[in-house]
């Protein structure tokens, strides 16, 4: 199938605006790549140090004939992801022995849980976390004795934090070795019901804590399609994870089978061999094009908005608003998880999952087809689903039909014939909206304003009932630089019970709301931020802004508006407690959000 117009397009324009830093890059990354592997340059003391508690694996260091695999973890057992990779490393060993190769562990890498810190002072620690494991993952490579590297992390700024990481780093092949969501529990729409209920005082704690509780019951991913899985769908959509191994199970068969090979796999790509594939040449515009796509036709996370500027800033490629908005604008939405529908990311990837989504967008010509991949030439590849058989494990072609049109429709046929993303801009900024979960009776707003610098400050009106009317709730000074632009996730509840009420509401913020956020119209990253002397700092109480996201408008009504002088509030009590005061250099040196919000980029 001829590629689509649109995504030839942006892909042209993506190369066009990175030509002068994707150039440098590739400078650098072939200026790495030719010095050899990197072991043959060190000392005897040097190797002495790096091998001298690796026991049967030293002979086979020393030689520097086979190839040393570093493998970056995100293991901690308090997040439910990251538990399973507790065990990875040892058979990550085994797998590579049998090949001749052998493996360390580089380092780890802190890994932080936005549903434990969501509404808490921790998450402002939450997305500048992302590059301080960029960093952390570039500490653990800096002994140069890698020829390949494993990376395994699975949640919100994990993985793009990595994949900065694998960037840097590019000149060696990566590959990201997921743990697998947990299996199904109380279903996702109910949790959220008994949300809403305790938000409107109709049921006590115990009745919330037994429900959540039942939904985030065992190891794995949480259920629901937010930035976690999102950063799943991407590492396939871009070529990063091995066809398939996203949505298995953990502690199952399938799980450990493509553990070991993806170790095997990454002996396979080095320098050392006859199939290179650095990570630096995977991780081109493609790529990131393919990521977005996938972004789209899935209904991810708007963080992903931020993350993918980032991740893609690493490898030397710039992307802009303006490229999601119009790769949203061709690709249609295939997939209903909640919370853009009832099923959660086990029966999705039961009804067909990512194998059929790349099958049908590749047919469609809405995918790079030829893109580099960890797993060979070729995005086809992808349309493949690993089995186990009495022979190992297998790839075989996958089932082209949708198993349950609820959840997975062809592109022919789709729930929405656009992504639902879409690039707001006005007299207030610039930011973004996603719809895809948003009735359409509710994309266009416009509303009195109620100003507020903090969430809980919305949620104490909301208890002293002064939300009477149609509202559009502005939360400012929750950008990067205010105090790290954290999740507003815990405001949902009580404006999801707003608007069932039958009032028109809608949230507009500096700050972010997560991936599992949907059904109440959020204009959310909107750049320049507030503490940045942004126009949100201008609004008061009462002003008319209108929401539009058919036509991507933002902006207030108000006469005068636009020459009133900012607000300058009080920011110190977000200085302080519980790590805040590590990073005064992150706020003051941040980037803004349109850029991916990064310190290091």
């Amino acid at each position: 199938m001829t590629l689509d117009a649109t995504i030839a397009r942006v892909t042209d324009r993506i190369r066009a605006r990175s030509e002068g830093p994707r150039g440098d890059y590739l400078a650098r990354m072939q200026a790495a790549a030719d010095a050899g592997p990197a072991r043959a340059h060190l000392s005897c003391g040097n190797q002495a140090h790096a091998y001298a508690a690796m026991g049967e694996d030293k002979d086979a260091l020393a030689a520097e004939r086979a190839p040393n695999v570093g493998i970056v973890t995100a293991y901690n057992d308090m997040l439910s992801a990251h538990q399973p990779f507790e065990t990875f490393p040892q058979t990550i060993k085994a797998a590579l022995r049998e090949v001749g190769a052998t493996a360390q562990v580089a380092g780890g890498v802190p890994a932080m849980c936005d549903g434990v810190t969501q509404g808490q002072p921790g998450m402002d620690l939450s997305l500048f976390s992302r590059d301080v494991i960029a960093m952390a993952a570039a500490v653990s490579l800096s002994h140069n004795t890698f020829d390949a590297a494993l990376y395994m992390g699975v949640c919100d700024k994990i993985v793009p934090g990595l994949i900065m990481a694998a960037a840097t780093f590019g000149h060696i092949p990566a590959i990201f070795i997921p743990a697998g969501p947990m299996t199904t529990g109380l279903p996702n729409d109910e949790k959220a019901k008994v949300r809403q209920q305790f938000a409107a005082g109709e049921v006590g704690r115990d009745a919330l804590m037994a429900a959540e509780m039942a939904s985030y019951h065992g190891p794995g991913t949480c259920t629901f399609y937010g930035t976690a899985n999102t950063n799943q769908m991407l590492m396939e959509f871009m070529g990063l994870h091995l066809p398939g191994a996203s949505f298995v199970n953990p502690n199952t068969p399938l799980r450990e089978a493509l553990t070991v090979a993806g170790a095997k796999r990454a002996a396979e790509i080095t320098a050392l061999g006859n199939d290179y594939r650095p990570a630096s040449e995977v991780l081109d515009e493609k790529a990131f094009v393919n990521g977005m796509v996938g972004l789209m036709a899935t209904g991810g996370s708007t963080n992903h908005v931020l993350h993918l500027p980032a991740m893609a800033r690493a490898a030397g490629i710039v992307l802009d608003l303006e490229d999601f908005d119009e790769i949203s604008s061709v690709v249609p939405l295939m997939a209903k998880v909640y919370p853009n529908g009832l099923a959660d990311v086990n029966h999705f990837h039961a009804a067909g999952g990512l194998q059929f989504m790349i099958r049908h967008l590749l047919e469609a010509g809405l995918l790079h087809e030829d893109a580099k991949t960890v797993a060979g030439d070729g995005l086809t590849r992808y349309t493949q689903e690993p089995k186990i058989t009495e022979g190992g494990l297998i790839w075989e072609e996958s089932d082209p039909e949708s198993q349950n049109e609820k959840i997975l429709r062809k592109p022919a046929d789709p729930f929405q014939k656009t992504g639902g993303l879409k690039q707001l801009e006005g007299n207030l900024g610039r930011g973004v909206i996603k719809v895809s979960a948003v009735k359409p009776e509710r994309h266009v707003i416009e509303a009195p304003v109620r100003v507020f610098k903090e969430q809980h400050e919305v949620k104490d009106a909301f208890k002293n009932g002064e939300f009477t009317s149609d509202t559009i709730v502005v939360v400012r000074f929750q950008g990067p630089k205010a105090n790290g632009m954290p999740e507003l996730h815990s405001l949902t509840p009580t404006l999801a019970v707003l608007q069932d009420r039958g009032l028109k509401v809608a949230l507009v913020t500096d700050g972010r709301m997560s991936g599992a956020s949907g059904k109440v119209p959020a204009a959310i990253h909107v750049s320049p931020e507030a503490a940045d002397g942004g126009p949100l700092a201008k609004l008061q109480d009462g002003d008319m802004v209108r929401l539009d996201a058919t036509t991507g408008e933002l902006t207030c009504l108000t006469e005068g508006f636009e020459s009133r002088t900012p607000v300058e509030p009080d920011l110190s009590g977000n200085q302080y407690g519980l790590g805040r005061e590590l990073f005064g250099a992150f706020r003051t040196h941040v980037g803004p959000s349109t850029k991916g919000a990064s310190v290091v980029l």
